[in-house]
């Protein structure tokens, strides 16, 4: 047995008093592989020991909340005998250390969170921030993330044969040094189609199936628990690699051994990969598993039980099946050409031993490994501020050149450089897809639609923690709400900086209190997640990025989008024109990209509201009265109007407003309750407005090619929407060619 030595604990990412409790806990000194179990899954990543305390304080119930937080997916009931299972997760860590794969199996990853419940998936959304493409202190280092990251999610995606319908990419140099990866996926199956991950039944045989083990990701949990260095580069082996094709027959026969009733528990092997299914499944069912390594299929010759325990080689399961039905499963898995064998059974006893060779190289309580990790309520403070309180005093020279600039820049700007790389088609379900406020899925078998929207904003965020998360879980919701569905539950993916640092975790502790009480209000339960910290590069924290992904449901219909039909329809701006001063103005994108500064506090919400905005336009989307709707949000009103041009027609608007407010402030102000709606019905939409007490401006009229703003007849823009959708269209490929080429 190997002499475990300080420096060995310390290499392991674990602290002298977590060592200490590990030998209190066995009773004896770890072998080597226990050691190597406990950095895992007592690892950040896998643990949640810095988030755990906070995030008790989320809403995670509802009448349609099948199965919440701590199993692979959230489950809400949709009706008719169905019920959808979805989640998001992150491979921030992975991903800038290997782009391509990074990000690929991120995708694999939260599919097997899928389909480990029972469920088919049928929709992946990505959520994503990089560093600026023409960063000069990056070189093309950021292009090349950027294009690997996405073409690592096209394959995937594209090759396993779930469509890619949405999701949102965002530039800030925070990002430089860590971009974040944020993954989302969802899938249907009957309510009496549930699986759990739990190991019962004493002496049910644990089945290993899918593909064999290698040396790829090991000690990828525990990587992805650390700050980046300059030796973060060398840490290649700790990513995975992925094989699509290979999941999409895990998948198949998954599901098909499901349908035999054969198994009775079933978990991914994710983080941690035969590690964390083990004792998971174990401590859940509050029962033990013992296996033997020498049963485990292996591609690599000579692996060490540390190696077997702590791959996260991809595409494999662990199943628990009836006692004398082993052959049903093995029959199924035989049939889709992946290994099935049995590894182990379920014992009585609550400990996880792991044998090689015959010896016991690893027995350690389930539930104290896997559920009663170290728990830290680490000390927090004010939350990091990034900028000042006070703002420039500026004026512009030309607002229509504002934007154009601002159409153009890499958080506005068209995303279809990414989107045409995905197949958001595949399986002929999707209603609305990448580019629309929410993504539209229907669900055949119910006549019912699920949408689907990712948001978040470190610029928000990092002003405010608290008010940044609410004003993503209500950007989400709203955007959901023009779609005409009805927000019902959402998953979140935190991710922040060092937690050991009282001002990162100040960020933490606020976004999560803020993002709970926004939750609780909109009635959106938070049904599972992910943690992802110590986001930092050489000591230089990301943005707070909390990203929310809610989903809602709705009747299948034909989606209503946000381009102009046609020239003579009445355009109104439901919510009103809201209100702003400067110290409100310095998270907006004309801050950044026009000024090229950050002050302040992000826009006011209030949410009672924004509730009523939202049900108000779900009403009229719902009643048939919108001709097109869009929310209004990233770069305010002038903005919003430039993509409501951008449509087939290219068809704009002549917009006369009345209004006190600093030019700037009321072309590019990002309050939120506010979105755009053009109608032939004006009367209908203002008196549904009315009766939820909810302002209506109405604003213009549609007309051919051309965006023209005024305020009290003073001509603000006057630009023609080909110009606009030239410079919105193209403008991410010639920023990401443009970093390569120099």
């Amino acid at each position: 047995m190997s002499v475990i030595t300080p420096e060995m604990v310390a290499a392991h990412q674990l602290s002298a008093a977590e060592y200490d409790k590990i030998v209190s806990l066995l009773g004896r000194e770890p072998t080597y592989t226990e050691l190597g179990i406990f950095s895992v899954m007592w690892s950040e990543h896998c643990s949640y020991k810095s988030s755990r305390l906070h995030l008790k304080k989320l809403p995670t119930r509802s009448k349609l909340v099948l199965c919440g937080p701590g199993e692979n997916a959230g489950i809400i009931d949709i009706g008719d005998g169905y019920a959808i299972a979805f989640k998001i997760e992150s491979h921030n860590h992975p991903s800038f250390i290997e782009p391509f794969q990074g990000a690929a199996t991120g995708v694999g990853g939260i599919l097997r969170d899928i389909f480990t419940m029972g469920a088919r998936p049928i929709a992946v959304m990505d959520s994503l921030r990089f560093g600026p493409p023409a960063d000069p202190s990056c070189g093309p280092r950021n292009a090349r993330i950027v294009d690997g990251v996405v073409a690592g999610i096209a394959h995937y995606g594209n090759c396993f044969g779930v469509p890619t319908v949405g999701g949102e990419c965002l530039f800030e140099p925070s990002y430089n040094g860590n971009p974040l990866v944020n993954v989302f996926a969802l899938g249907v199956f009957k309510t009496d189609e549930i699986f759990y991950a739990r190991a019962s039944g004493i002496g049910n045989p644990v089945i290993y199936v899918g593909a064999k083990t290698g040396r790829d990701g090991i000690h990828g949990a525990s990587m992805a628990s650390a700050e980046f260095t300059e030796e973060s580069k060398q840490k290649r082996p700790n990513v995975q690699v992925g094989d699509p094709f290979m999941e999409k027959l895990l998948l198949e026969a998954c599901l098909e051994a499901m349908k035999t009733g054969a198994i009775v528990g079933i978990q991914d092997m994710g983080a941690a990969g035969l590690t964390c299914s083990t004792c998971e499944m174990g401590s859940r069912g509050g029962t033990g598993i013992e296996i033997e390594l020498d049963l485990v299929p292996q591609r690599a010759t000579g692996m060490t039980p540390y190696e077997i325990m702590l791959s996260e080689s991809q595409e494999r399961m662990l199943l628990v099946a009836e006692k004398g039905r082993e052959e049903e499963v093995f029959r199924v898995f035989r049939k889709w050409g992946l290994d099935a064998v049995t590894i182990g059974q379920v014992t009585d006893d609550g400990i996880l031993r792991v044998r090689h060779h015959g010896e016991v190289v690893a027995a350690i309580p389930s539930r104290e490994l896997a559920d009663e990790a170290p728990l830290y309520d680490r000390p927090y403070t004010t939350p990091l501020r990034v900028a000042p309180m006070e703002g420039p005093e500026f004026r512009s020279a030309d607002l229509g050149d504002d934007l154009l600039k601002l159409v153009a820049s890499g958080d506005i700007c068209s995303k279809r450089w990414i989107y045409e790389q995905y197949d958001y088609m595949v399986r002929t379900n999707t209603m609305a897809g990448p580019g629309a406020d929410a993504a539209v899925v229907r669900i055949k078998e119910t006549g019912t639609s699920i949408a689907m929207a990712l948001d978040g904003n470190g610029r928000y965020t990092s002003l405010s923690p608290r008010e940044g998360a609410k004003l993503a879980v209500a950007e989400c919701c709203r955007n959901l709400s023009v779609a005409g569905a009805l927000p019902v539950a959402a998953t979140n993916c935190l991710n922040f900086g060092n937690p050991e640092r009282p001002e990162i975790m100040g960020q933490l502790v606020e976004a999560i209190e803020g993002m709970g009480e926004a939750c609780s209000f909109f009635e959106t339960p938070i049904t599972g997640g992910n943690v992802s910290l110590y986001n930092e590069t050489l000591g230089e924290p990301i943005f707070p990025t909390p990203v929310l992904g809610i989903v809602g449901v709705m009747k299948t219909t034909a989606p209503v989008t946000a381009d102009f039909k046609g020239p003579d329809r009445t355009i109104l701006i439901v919510g009103g024109l809201g209100d702003c001063d400067l110290t409100r103005f310095g998270g907006t994108q004309y801050a950044k990209v026009i000024l090229d500064r950050m002050w302040g506090l992000p826009p006011a919400l209030d949410m009672g509201y924004e509730k009523c905005m939202q049900a108000t336009v779900r009403e009229m989307v719902c009643a048939g009265l919108a001709d097109s709707i869009h929310d209004i949000s990233d770069g305010g009103l002038a903005v919003a109007l430039a993509e409501c041009s951008f449509g087939p027609t290219a068809t704009g608007a002549v917009i006369d407003l009345d209004s006190d407010m600093r030019p700037e402030f009321l072309l590019f102000h990002e309050g939120p309750s506010r979105a755009i709606i053009s109608t032939s019905k004006p009367e209908a939409v203002a008196a549904i407005a009315a009766r939820h007490g909810v302002a209506v401006v109405r604003a213009g009229v549609s007309m051919k090619e051309r965006l023209v703003i005024r305020n009290r007849g003073n001509v603000l823009v006057d630009l023609g929407t080909r110009e606009l959708r030239k410079n919105w269209g193209g403008a991410l490929a010639k920023l990401l060619s443009g970093a390569v080429a120099h």
